[in-house]
């Protein structure tokens, strides 16, 4: 692939990053960029992990996906060759996320993951993110990997239910 061409799908990427404020999965930049019909799913790959080598943005990986986010050598990359990503495409790039935000935020708000802690118990991590903090962080020990499993799928499902369960019944306890 061309330089020139690579680059541009870089600075794609860190447009993407830039103007969110909260890391974004693989999976989502990928359809924002195949979507708009910019490039293929294997260049968005090769992109991803070379920004990701060269310092420019910073993954987070989980049991079942990755987040990127931009960082400040990232952003200032993207500053200095701001111009060179043309304006129809930086104009789609904000209509879409404008009309996606919330749900691109939904989708990476909610963390689940799990790590064994000795040869009979799993950690499961649970967490709602929102603007890189924890709202509410859980850690539920289980017996097996298949306990931690379920309830890191269910927690996906269920976060929301969970969260306000706990909220009411702290908050009216304690009146």
């Amino acid at each position: 692939m061309q330089p020139e061409l690579l680059m541009f799908y870089k600075l794609i990427v860190l447009y993407i990053l830039d103007r969110v404020d909260f890391p974004m999965s693989n999976t989502q930049i990928t359809k924002i960029i195949t979507e708009k019909e910019y490039t293929n799913y294997f260049t968005v790959q090769q992109v991803l992990a070379q920004l990701t080598d060269d310092g420019f943005i910073n993954d987070q990986k989980t049991r079942n996906q990755t987040l990127y986010k931009i960082n400040e050598l990232g952003k200032e990359t993207l500053n200095f060759f701001y111009k060179d990503l043309n304006k129809e495409i930086r104009d789609d790039i904000d209509i879409y996320l404008t009309e996606e935000k919330y749900a691109l935020r939904n989708e990476v708000s909610c963390y689940a993951d799990f790590f064994q802690n000795s040869p009979d118990e799993y950690i499961a991590e649970l967490k709602i993110i929102e603007r890189d903090s924890p709202v509410i962080e859980l850690k539920v020990s289980v017996p097996t990997k298949q306990a931690a499993e379920i309830i890191c799928d269910k927690w996906k499902q269920k976060n929301a239910d969970i969260y306000a369960y706990v909220f009411n019944t702290l908050l009216n306890d304690s009146q």
